[in-house]
């Protein structure tokens, strides 16, 4: 019991670093109106294990600690990942599930620039969902679904359920 927490607790550090890194890297183009976080790809780890989402989550936080938006991103962009993976974790159809963050981020965080930055509301849902699509739909999905043919990386995060999805 107690070695499977220890798994859990590092599975989800590992995951938080790697969001953070993912996102660190991508800076100039992973915060602002046009937003493409290629870390928001992992999110669809939580497909595969529902406790991912506490890494990602922690991992989001620490990555809009960054954010030139401030306390409103670290509050509103922190909620819409755990929601997101919330959403992502209960989804039997990993495309479904890509478009959850999707959806979610496009209108938290096009709302959130909307209100601090006050630029057109549907045109920062459009822009946001737009770079969430690109991150999530597109790289994540085709990423899982080569990976899902990996025994060894699915023994390494240790996915514990959808293991025999169809797309």
């Amino acid at each position: 019991m107690k070695k499977d927490i220890v798994k859990t607790i590092t599975r989800n550090a590992v995951v938080a670093a790697i969001y953070f890194l993912l996102t660190f890297a991508s800076t100039p183009i992973a915060f602002g109106q046009v937003q493409f976080r290629i870390a928001e790809a992992l999110i669809l780890l939580c497909f595969f294990r529902r406790d991912f989402t506490i890494g990602l989550t922690l991992g989001c936080l620490c990555a809009n600690c960054l954010s030139t938006l401030g306390p409103w991103d670290i509050l509103i962009g922190t909620l819409a990942t755990l929601i997101s993976c919330i959403g992502v974790s209960f989804c039997k159809h990993l495309l479904v599930a890509s478009l959850i963050p999707v959806v979610i981020n496009a209108f938290a965080i096009g709302a959130e620039l909307h209100f601090i930055l006050e630029i057109n509301l549907w045109l920062g849902v459009g822009f946001v969902a737009l770079g969430e699509f690109i991150s999530v739909t597109v790289l994540g999905y085709m990423l899982f679904l080569l990976l899902r043919r990996n025994k060894p990386f699915m023994d390494v995060i240790g996915a514990n359920k959808n293991l025999d999805f169809k797309f």
